[in-house]
């Protein structure tokens, strides 16, 4: 049994985006999906994300539950009913909710690790760091900025964004079925964000991404977003 609506707050969301080699990805990721290519490149990232009064739409703000999360995505398309569809493809999740390890893959899509995070933000400078309960780290630090990488594939903020935007729809592995969790955002809006460090023992893992297969690309950054989580048709 699904949950219905979520309805709650995003406080903070970075998204941190890499380009890949497309070879490289259509190793990890299952049929029937297959790397949704940008100039030649497969686009993988990473989500960190605070949520805040996250429960079933319709009730009061004082029952919804807060976490840290942190997601590994990869930009996917597949054909479904004689069209090409596209989101994104998550190999896993971690979580500071606890709630979230015990029902994840039966309630909440996929399944969930449970993870410690450390998360500093101050005056537009964003530390967050986390370890994971199978010892996957991340760690970011980044500052806000009023300029969009001249470097990024994407060449505009704009184009950055309306690439994310339509990403809105992730499947996640749960034993033989892939679920589906459709993000509507309220309003969409998106700031660059300049990236002093970033590490990921899940992106630097030579065994699953050859060295020299994945290269930082930008930093997106989304504040007080009033939102929705809605379940998608399993796959």
């Amino acid at each position: 049994m699904k949950i219905p609506t979520l309805h709650g707050y995003i406080e903070r969301r970075i998204l941190i985006n890499f380009t890949a080699d497309p070879k490289s990805v259509e190793k990890i990721i299952p049929f029937p999906y297959r790397p949704k290519i940008y100039k030649d490149k497969a686009i993988v990232g990473i989500c960190l994300i605070r949520l805040k009064n996250i429960k079933p739409k319709g009730f009061p703000n004082f029952i919804g539950v807060n976490s840290e999360n942190g997601a590994h995505r990869i930009a996917v398309e597949w054909d479904e009913n004689g069209e090409i569809k596209s989101g994104v493809y998550i190999p896993r999740r971690d979580t500071s909710l606890k709630l979230n390890t015990l029902v994840g893959g039966r309630i909440f899509p996929g399944k969930h690790y449970h993870a410690k995070f450390n998360v500093v933000e101050k005056n537009g400078n964003y530390h967050i760091n986390f370890k994971s309960s199978d010892n996957t780290e991340i760690l970011i630090d980044a500052t806000e900025t009023k300029l969009f990488s001249d470097k990024s594939i994407f060449e505009t903020l704009s184009n950055a964004s309306t690439f994310f935007e339509n990403g809105d729809l992730g499947y996640s592995p749960n034993k033989d079925k892939f679920d589906g969790l459709r993000l509507k955002a309220y309003n969409w809006e998106v700031r660059p964000l300049d990236i002093m460090k970033v590490k990921s023992s899940f992106f630097e893992n030579e065994e699953i991404f050859p060295k020299g297969s994945v290269t930082f690309d930008n930093a997106l950054l989304m504040t007080n977003i009033e939102h929705e989580w809605k379940s998608e048709s399993d796959r």
